[in-house]
């Protein structure tokens, strides 16, 4: 029997039913972490409601402009979530005070109001702008490594200064200084978008920064994505231009109401720096006998070799505020050892393979050169190399002999676990060093834990290999001579990133890129932003898999987010992707021609050619297409296009009848004999009714003839434990999880793993490296399966948009005897623990967040609803099993 062992919490409050609600968060602005710099005039809204609350039944916000405060009154509205903009516009600037109050349950009062949100527009209008893209006026070799220069400009303020804010963006990177301080915590900015149509700029509040008097700012540059090297076979260099280039605006508002702005111009002046090359791939050479600490400060000691800067062009209708929060800072790890292996010479483990650089503070005579050398893994106890291709990843520091020196590179980022250290003055020791690690600072929102610790390790390293990707835009592989917005990669994880942290708004920015970069013809490209490629990747061809994440990213995000704009912007991208689709299949509905990579990186593919899986490509293109369009059918039906959502439909039945007709044999069985196809069929719903259970043993089979080890690749990898377990073989899929022999998911756990690899033995049984040309250790794609942990073991199901509605449904097995897990959605934390005793009753925790509704499934009985709140639920099932 299962039984409720708490009172059902949607109830009035304690008080009685004219008690007034608790206080509401505060308000959040779009998918932003502040509302600083916003570049929408319209910010949608969001807040959350207390936990333990009734159901919202309406809420009233209220705006403070400047001291004249605007009320909307009561509005009868259930809605927390991107709720729309309730007065006039904000103008470019303009910033705003917002308050929420809401009416929950039967309380006849509204609640307190929430603390005050500050939420202040950008430049909104092109004609905003002032500054014009400013840099070093020098003759420079193009071809080759070149000196970053840095730029600097001298001003008074001659009365107090009531705020002060800096707009400012780069061809190229930047770190801005004001009077010898830094601007900002963010790295790498202004980050990577598609330059040439959306060059993204930052807001910061530097009223701080400012003195009365004599006043200098300044900045760092760098090469970065715009003009470094960047890409395959050693890189093509000035992809977007030649220039190094910081374009800022500095506004300062008085205490009288008037307004200084010192603009990039030709005022300003530029000269080398201390950095002597950066690049992404290459690495950072600084020469600290050439810094001066006050360069940025009206005391500056080397002002005379500062020479007029060269003033460049820049659309300013191209400028855009960020979606989404920047690259930072977000954790700092001490080495797990250091051990001598020469004269000066150290080897650093961190004990975790990660993103960011090495921050150093070294004492030792003028002249001494303490060089950094970063890899993923070791191979004979060494640094291997190999893997990085032509991204070397070399940090140098030349030491001034002035005292000790802490130093970190500014403008490069490292895949690494180990550092190795050559030059080092004197004896290394643990204070001396720390990895800094770095990445789209996104909110974490998502947790899991089980009883087995090679799984929780499983699932950290695919939080780890998340983080690590996720450095502006999510790429493939943070180490080696690629870095790349991959299409399918991020199409397959971002069930598992969106659970895991709130990547709404960057996937958004990213999505919008991938819109721009898109061919008129609607072929979606293998990577966003599109650089020079390999002549694999050039021209560009359509993929199924990779094109596909033109339509199913967007509903992905939508049903976690519940941002229906989202989907909106991103719908007419899915609809010319699933219209070139119905144009390569022709009548007959089958996408059998053209270039694939079907089930790229199937174990039984050769290192040399990764494409060439067991699964049919074509199987695989034309399985993509019938999912694309019914998603695409879907994504209308909400954006109520009945038009479009039935011809999609239609569409998509008509693809699917001719996949059967094509890749089924009447039995169900698949004419690829192989567990992706039967994953395909199953989870996107492509085989007829009858064909499932003969599928899905087939499946099964399949599985179990194969020792449960892995022969999946990228598309059948995120598939599998779902189509074992949609089809009654759940024991199979444990198996398959908790495999620990290669290939599998916790083979690279066994073999001291802290991100997922890239291929299933990138680090082989004998120890040796996988011969081919792309060995990756940090590559999140095969972790997609952190999205069936979450939802089957852990049992969160998200089944309306944002998680309005959840399902709780636990599914043990595989002598895991109990999980944990918790996700804050839009409205608020839900979390499910469930633990299977000994006499085989199961006790499971759930919580729903308020102004959500949540339904318990738990094994064998009839679903129970549940409302806002913790409850504690109990029920007699089969004990855990093995198959």
């Amino acid at each position: 029997m299962t039984t409720d062992t708490t009172a059902h919490l949607a109830r009035p409050p304690a008080g009685g039913p004219s008690a007034p609600s608790a206080r509401p968060g505060p308000v959040s602005f779009e998918h932003l972490p502040d509302g600083l710099g916003i570049g929408v005039a319209a910010p949608r809204l969001t807040w959350q409601l207390p936990a333990g609350t009734g159901p919202q039944d309406a809420y009233e916000l209220e705006l403070d402009r400047g001291g004249h405060r605007h009320r909307t009154a009561r509005i009868d509205s259930a809605e927390t979530v991107l709720v729309p903009w309730p007065g006039a516009c904000l103008a470019s600037r303009e910033r705003v005070t917002v308050r929420v109050r809401v009416w929950t349950g039967d309380a006849a009062q509204p609640s307190p109001w929430s603390a005050p949100a500050a939420v202040e527009a950008g430049l909104l209008d092109p004609a905003d702008w002032r500054a014009v893209p400013v840099g070093a006026a020098w003759p420079e070799d193009h071809d080759a490594e070149r000196r970053p220069a840095r730029v600097r400009k001298d001003f008074r303020i001659e009365r107090s200064v009531s705020r002060a804010r800096l707009y400012v963006t780069a061809h190229g990177l930047y770190e801005a200084e004001i009077n010898g301080r830094r601007v900002g915590d963010d790295a790498l900015a202004p980050g990577w978008t598609v330059y040439p149509e959306r060059l993204r700029y930052r807001t910061y509040d530097v009223t701080g920064h400012l003195a009365e008097g004599t006043n200098t700012i300044g900045a760092w540059l760098g090469d970065g994505w715009y003009r470094g090297r960047y890409g395959f076979d050693g890189g093509t260099r000035n992809i977007y231009g030649t220039d190094q280039s910081l374009i800022a605006q500095l506004e300062i508002t008085h205490d009288d109401g008037a307004t200084t702005v010192i603009a990039t111009d030709a005022s300003w002046s530029a000269a080398p720096g201390p950095i002597l090359t950066s690049g992404l791939y290459e690495g950072e050479a600084f020469d600290a006998r050439l810094d001066d600490p006050a360069w940025s400060t009206p005391s500056a000691s080397d002002t005379g070799s500062w020479e007029p800067v060269r003033v460049g062009l820049r659309d300013p209708r191209t400028l855009v505020a960020p979606e989404g929060p920047p690259v930072r800072r977000t954790q700092e790890i001490a080495p797990a050892a250091i051990t001598r292996t020469g004269e000066g010479r150290y080897l650093l483990d961190f004990g975790q393979n990660l993103v960011g650089r090495l921050r150093i503070t070294a004492d030792g005579p003028a002249d001494t050169t303490i060089t950094l050398r970063h890899a993923e893994v070791l191979q004979d106890g060494k640094p291997a190399t190999r893997p990085l291709r032509e991204a070397v990843s070399i940090d140098t520091l030349v030491l001034s002999g002035d005292g000790p020196y802490t130093w970190e590179p500014r403008f490069t980022l490292h895949g690494f676990r180990y550092a190795e250290v050559d030059g080092w003055p004197g004896e290394l020791s643990a204070d001396d060093v720390t990895a800094r690690v770095y990445h789209t600072d996104m909110r974490r929102t998502g947790w899991f834990e089980c009883s087995d610790p090679l799984v929780n390790r499983l699932h950290e390293n695919v939080v780890w290999s998340m983080r690590g990707n996720f450095v502006d835009i999510p790429t493939d592989c943070p180490q080696r001579d690629e870095r790349l917005g991959w299409t399918g990669d991020i199409q397959v994880f971002a069930p598992t990133a969106s659970f895991l942290y709130d990547c709404a708004g960057m996937l958004d920015s990213w999505l919008t890129d991938v819109r721009l970069e898109q061919l008129p013809d609607g072929t979606v490209p293998w990577y966003v932003p599109v650089i020079p490629g390999a002549p694999m990747w050039t021209p560009i061809q359509p993929g199924a898999a990779w094109g596909d994440v033109a339509t199913l990213t967007p509903w992905v995000l939508y049903q976690r987010f519940g941002d229906l704009q989202l989907l909106r912007r991103h719908y007419p991208m899915g609809k010319a992707w699933v219209d070139l689709q119905e144009r390569l299949a022709g009548p007959g509905r089958l996408w059998d021609t053209g270039f694939q990579l079907g089930d790229w990186l199937d174990p039984a593919a050769p290192p040399e050619d990764p494409a060439a899986g067991l699964t049919d490509r074509y199987l695989v293109a034309t399985a993509y297409f019938a999912h694309s369009a019914r998603h695409l059918a879907r994504a209308a039906a909400e954006l109520g296009n009945a038009t479009d959502a039935e011809r999609y439909t239609e569409l998509a039945d008509d693809v699917v009848s001719a996949f059967r007709r094509a890749y089924v044999l009447p039995s169900g069985r698949m004419t690829s004999d192989t567990p992706t196809a039967y994953a395909l069929g199953l989870v996107f719903d492509l085989l007829a009714p009858e064909q499932r259970s003969t599928a899905g043993d087939r499946l099964a089979r399949l599985v179990l003839d194969g020792d449960a080890r892995i022969a999946t690749g990228f598309v059948g990898t995120p598939l599998i434990c779902d189509a074992l377990t949609d089809t009654g073989h759940l024991d199979v899929a444990y198996r398959l999880l908790r495999q620990t022999e290669c290939p599998s998911w916790l083979y690279p756990v066994t073999q001291g793993a802290t991100t997922i690899w890239e291929r299933w033995d990138s680090l082989r049984p004998d120890g040796s490296l996988n011969p081919g040309g792309m060995t990756s250790f940090n590559h999140y794609a095969l972790g997609a399966v952190a999205d069936w942990l979450h939802r089957v073991v852990g049992g969160i199901v998200p089944v309306a948009p944002g998680s309005r509605a959840l399902v709780f449904r636990p599914r043990p097995g595989g002598d895991i005897t109990w999980a944990r897990t918790r996700h804050q959605t839009p409205y608020g934390t839900a979390a499910l623990c469930w633990e299977q005793a000994a006499d085989a009753t199961m006790t499971v925790q759930v919580t729903v967040p308020a102004g959500c509704t949540g339904t318990v499934e738990l094994p064998g009985r009839p679903p129970h609803a549940l409302g806002p709140g913790e409850h504690t639920l109990s029920t007699a099932v089969d004990g855990p099993k093995a198959a």
